[in-house]
């Protein structure tokens, strides 16, 4: 008689399909997107500088963004343990600390890329870097927060890709309309991100990670998230009406009427709805944003 033992030890490393999974290219659009609108609202031609607005996308998405979503994934392997165990990280598919050198080493990467984008893509990039961090790692780790955590990543998201491709454009400080824009839309994006967190709520609650969604329950944060994304939105269309800009403010205004039709469909099933807003509300979200940018475009001259 024999005995066969099936033996499948652990990989010494990642798979490449793994690493792109971890970095999460679905989290990308985003970052680029509000980088794209820095650079709209720059009223600088896009073929003056080519090279800057591919470098900034690429930074912005691949580098900034799927640095952040390795560092958060090492950070948070115990909570994915229970959220999501099919994770490349505590499924094994990264082994060991491979998860944290790949954070690091991207870490490395988007420094070295910003700083070829002059000062203040360079400078953006630093604040891009630590924010990540911040976020994710101890002792800091400010995801622990339902209000400073949703917070960051929004400005992260939106406002800081916005202010640095208006910057990198401009070769200097963003105008003043085009940072407060870039600010309310930051802002709104908290909401964005609260709901984003109904995924993981079962982990959370077990390994204290005070997310709205847990401190308040799905019912009362998503309510607070719609008001969070609306507000900036009704503040900006004003903004726009004030800058005369009334086409462009019309335009926004039957995106958030949009909005509104569909946060009524989330507020009806939360939890489960949530997914489903994130898809549908949010596009219309991001789509206001590019439709002020070039409102903005056109109060710097430029048709």
């Amino acid at each position: 008689m024999s005995v066969r033992f099936d033996i499948h030890p652990s990989p010494r490393y990642p798979h490449p399909r793994a690493m792109l999974t971890l970095i999460k290219p679905i989290t990308w659009f985003p970052p680029i997107w509000a980088y794209l609108c820095g650079v709209i609202a720059s009223g600088v031609p896009l073929s003056s500088a080519p090279v800057a607005v591919l470098t900034g996308m690429i930074l912005a998405g691949p580098v900034v963004c799927g640095m952040s979503q390795a560092a958060n994934d090492w950070c948070d392997r115990h909570v994915d343990a229970i959220n999501e165990p099919n994770r490349p990280i505590p499924s094994g598919a990264i082994p060991g600390r491979w998860g944290l050198w790949i954070a690091l080493m991207m870490s490395v990467l988007a420094l070295a890329l910003g700083a070829t984008l002059g000062p203040w893509g360079g400078g953006a990039t630093v604040f891009g870097v630590l924010a990540a961090w911040a976020y994710s790692a101890e002792p800091v780790r400010l995801k622990k927060s339902g209000i400073w955590g949703p917070g960051l990543v929004g400005l992260c998201y939106e406002g800081l890709p916005w202010f640095t491709g208006a910057a990198v454009l401009s070769a200097g400080a963003p105008s003043f309309p085009a940072v407060i824009l870039a600010l309310l839309y930051a802002l709104g994006a908290h909401g964005i991100m609260t709901l984003n967190d109904f995924k993981a709520l079962e982990g959370d609650r077990q390994t204290g990670v005070n997310s709205l969604p847990v401190t308040l329950g799905p019912e009362r944060a998503a309510r607070m998230a719609c008001w969070v994304m609306a507000l900036p939105q009704l503040l900006v269309i004003v903004l726009l009406v004030a800058w005369d800009r009334p086409y462009h403010a019309l335009a926004i205004a039957a995106l958030v009427a949009a909005q509104l039709w569909a946060m009524r469909i989330l507020l009806s099933d939360p939890k489960g709805r949530a997914p489903w807003y994130n898809a549908t509300g949010v596009t219309l979200y991001v789509s206001g944003m590019m439709i002020a940018a070039f409102a903005l475009r056109t109060m710097e001259g430029t048709p």
